[in-house]
């Protein structure tokens, strides 16, 4: 496969607009309050006919300090003590959850995230894990894709240690950027040795995966600045990078308010630094494999991608397309059978649901089959840049230039671009269009011009 990617200034700017980044298809905002507890409790029990493994995702919504930049779900607190009393509910929530799920039904990956998974204590991780095993099957052998999100500020060699005598085999770091005005700004402190001294534990302790989170766009950011920060990140060569374009939307998230919009970089600047770091990782042998991660060669990610297996989902890219998602903590969204749901987002409101005895589900959404269709066309192009068109025809009993005639025509402008080539067989994105797969994805999208989806997603680039 060619990985190689083309930044086309004259293009990006051309097709500057904003659009979802397809963690789901459907995307969140539609949603709805009308698919319940009882639709979820449906379809999860109908799941168990497929067979398929499990993936559980884990929200910790908790942070000691507050990122100014964040978009997550937290909540930020000094008092430790809420741990247990979230926890509590969490457990209550999995009993449910398994009671509606055949025990022969593996986890073969499990993620926490957050917030800062590393805000419980050593004994509140021990005790987490623990209640897993005793409601769900996973995994003894090392062989499931167990990972957790790590501020480094908030794990020490012990803690590391810690994790991976608990099952643990992947970490991400967040480190976002060693410049210390930069980290300043966004009230983030977090020195290169803090950072490095995680990254070597984990690899002591024989963590099979390590990628780092960096963000372009932030505060007194320059183009020096972010490249002296990518030459430190790669003096220590992680398996995996995630870079992701920051965000402004302080009327959607309240800490960004704290960020002053003059010191953000020009967009101008921000496109010279994706620029820098498409090549500056390049040269360093990273493979793109789309929407801001890059891999080592022999990385699984980019293994999945040559074989077709790669998958999306809440968490990024995946090689368990095969899972049911069960989605647990405030806030969580799974995705069972042909739905998601996500569940309650306030600590007040999952509290409640779980305390009178009810799973703790606020919205979602049961695909139709045009829906599963578009989902499956969308997921091909943003995990692969390529489809089979013979191949959607026989899975979906459909003839493609037919049912997608609209979006084949608009498409069109598109292959005149060179951003896709559009053949009787075939469906490429080749390199010039690789930045740009979310406009491309936008046009397979049914709901995108609907009232629910405007003003709700960022900039593509």
């Amino acid at each position: 496969m060619d990985h190689s990617t083309l930044f086309d200034l004259d293009l990006i700017a051309k097709y500057d607009q904003s659009g979802p980044r397809y963690t789901s298809y459907p995307t969140a905002v539609q949603f709805t309050e009308t698919f319940d507890e009882a639709s979820y409790r449906r379809i999860l029990l109908d799941s168990n006919a497929s067979g398929h493994p499990l993936s559980l995702y884990f929200h910790i919504p908790f942070c000691d300090t507050l990122c100014f930049y964040c978009a997550c779900n937290k909540v930020a607190t000094k008092d430790r003590s809420m741990a247990a009393e979230y926890l509590a509910r969490v457990y209550e929530e999995m009993r449910m959850q398994s009671e509606l799920i055949d025990p022969s039904r593996v986890v073969t990956q499990l993620h926490w995230g957050g917030g800062t998974p590393t805000f419980i204590s050593h004994g509140e991780m021990r005790e987490l894990v623990s209640k897993t095993r005793q409601y769900f099957t996973l995994l003894d052998d090392d062989t499931g894709e167990y990972s957790i999100e790590i501020d480094p500020r908030e794990a020490k060699g012990d803690t590391v240690k810690l994790l991976r005598e608990l099952g643990f085999n992947r970490m991400s770091l967040g480190v976002q950027d060693f410049d210390e005005k930069v980290q300043k700004a966004v009230n983030r402190i977090q020195s290169k040795q803090e950072t490095l001294f995680v990254l070597q534990a984990a690899r002591d302790e024989g963590f099979r995966s390590i990628s780092i989170d960096l963000i372009y766009g932030l505060p007194f950011q320059t183009l020096e600045s972010f490249s002296q920060t990518l030459d430190q990140i790669l003096e220590v060569d992680p398996d995996r990078l995630s870079v992701f374009n920051y965000a402004h939307l302080p009327e959607r998230f309240k800490p960004q308010r704290r960020i002053n919009e003059h010191e953000l970089p020009l967009p101008q600047e921000k496109l010279d630094i994706l620029q820098m770091t498409i090549e500056k990782l390049s040269a360093a042998g990273y493979i793109y494999i789309g929407m801001d991660h890059f891999a080592k060669p022999d990385d699984e990610l980019v293994r999945a991608q040559e074989d077709g297996t790669l998958y999306r989902n809440f968490q990024g890219y995946s090689t368990h397309a095969d899972c049911d998602l069960i989605g647990l903590g405030v806030t969580s969204i799974g995705m069972v059978g042909s739905s998601y749901a996500q569940n309650m987002r306030s600590l007040d409101e999952y509290y409640a649901r779980i305390d009178s005895g009810r799973l703790p589900i606020f919205k979602g959404i049961e695909l139709t089959r045009d829906d599963r269709l578009r989902r499956d066309v969308i997921s091909r192009l943003i995990c692969h840049f390529s489809l089979s068109i013979p191949d959607v025809e026989a899975s979906w009993q459909i003839d493609f230039h037919d049912y997608f005639s609209r979006e084949l025509e608009l498409l069109a402008g598109m292959q005149a671009d060179g951003l896709v080539v559009i053949g009787e067989d075939r469906l490429e994105v080749p390199p010039r269009g690789r930045l740009l797969i979310r406009n491309i994805c936008m046009q397979f999208d049914a709901y995108l011009n609907s009232a629910a989806s405007k003003g709700s997603f960022s900039k593509v680039i």
